[in-house]
C-alpha cells in the first residue's frame, strides 16, 4: 500500500490504522498543503488532497472511508465491527462523526486563526467554531463514562477517527476545555503504542525526505 500524507493532518488516521493494523506501507510524505507546495501531487491526486491511499486498483481520498476500509479487510471484529455486532450501528455513527462532525469546525479555526493573511484572519468564527466543536464533543460524555471506548465495548477504527479530531484539538489548544470523560479518554488514545509509534514514523519518513516536521494539522 502506498500512503500519501502530511505531518499530523487528517491522513494521520490512515496511518494510526495501518500501525494499530501491523501493516507495512510505502509512506510518501508531502508538504502542507500539497496542491500548493507539491503541483506536480496533482497528475496522482487531482483533488490535492491527503489522505490519498493506494492498495492495487483501489484508492481513497477519505480519512473515514480508509478507517473502514482497513478494519473490514484486515481486521474483522477487531477494529472493524460486524453488522451482526452489537454497536455496529454506533460504530459507523462515531466513525463518521469524527470527521463529518468534529473536524469540520477545526478546519475553520485552523484557516482564520492561522492560515490566513493577517489581514483575512477572524478571530469571532476562530471563537464561535471552537465553542461549536466543543458542544458536539460533550455529547460523547456519557458514553464515556460508562465505557473505555465508543462501539462495542472495545478499541475500533471508531475511536481513531474520533481520536484524531482530539489530537487536533491539542494542537489548537482547545483540549484544557475537554471534559473529564473526554480528557481521559484522549489519554488513554495517546498512550497507545500504535498511536506512538505512527508519530515516531511521520516523523522519520518526513526527516528522510526532506518535508518539514512541524504539524500541517488538517
Amino acid at each position: 500500500m502506498i500512503l500519501y500524507h502530511c505531518m499530523s493532518a487528517r491522513s494521520f488516521r490512515a496511518l494510526w490504522m495501518l500501525e494499530e493494523l501491523g501493516l507495512p506501507c510505502d509512506l510518501r510524505m508531502l508538504p502542507f498543503p500539497p496542491r500548493v507546495l507539491k503541483r506536480e501531487y496533482l497528475e496522482t491526486n487531482p483533488l490535492g488532497t491527503i489522505p490519498l491511499l493506494i492498495d492495487g486498483d483501489s484508492r481513497l481520498t477519505e480519512s473515514a472511508a480508509i478507517c473502514q476500509y482497513l478494519a473490514v479487510r484486515h481486521s474483522p471484529r477487531a477494529l472493524n465491527v460486524e453488522p451482526d455486532e452489537a454497536g455496529f450501528a454506533d460504530y459507523l455513527n462515531f466513525l463518521h462523526f469524527g470527521e463529518a462532525t468534529l473536524t469540520f469546525p477545526q478546519t475553520l479555526l485552523l484557516r482564520y486563526g492561522q492560515f490566513e493573511p493577517p489581514e483575512r484572519r477572524h478571530p469571532q468564527v476562530v471563537d464561535d467554531y471552537g465553542k461549536w466543536f466543543l458542544a458536539r464533543l460533550r455529547t460523547l460524555e456519557p458514553r464515556l463514562e460508562a465505557s473505555p471506548f465508543l462501539a462495542a465495548g472495545r478499541f475500533t477504527a471508531a475511536d481513531v477517527s474520533v481520536g484524531y479530531a482530539l489530537m487536533l484539538a491539542e494542537v489548537l489548544k482547545l483540549s484544557p476545555r475537554f471534559t473529564p470523560a473526554i480528557a481521559a479518554y484522549w489519554q488513554r488514545l495517546s498512550q497507545r503504542p500504535a498511536f506512538l509509534s505512527a508519530l515516531q514514523v511521520q516523523k522519520r519518513a518526513a526527516l528522510a525526505q526532506g518535508v518539514p516536521t512541524g504539524s500541517s494539522a488538517a
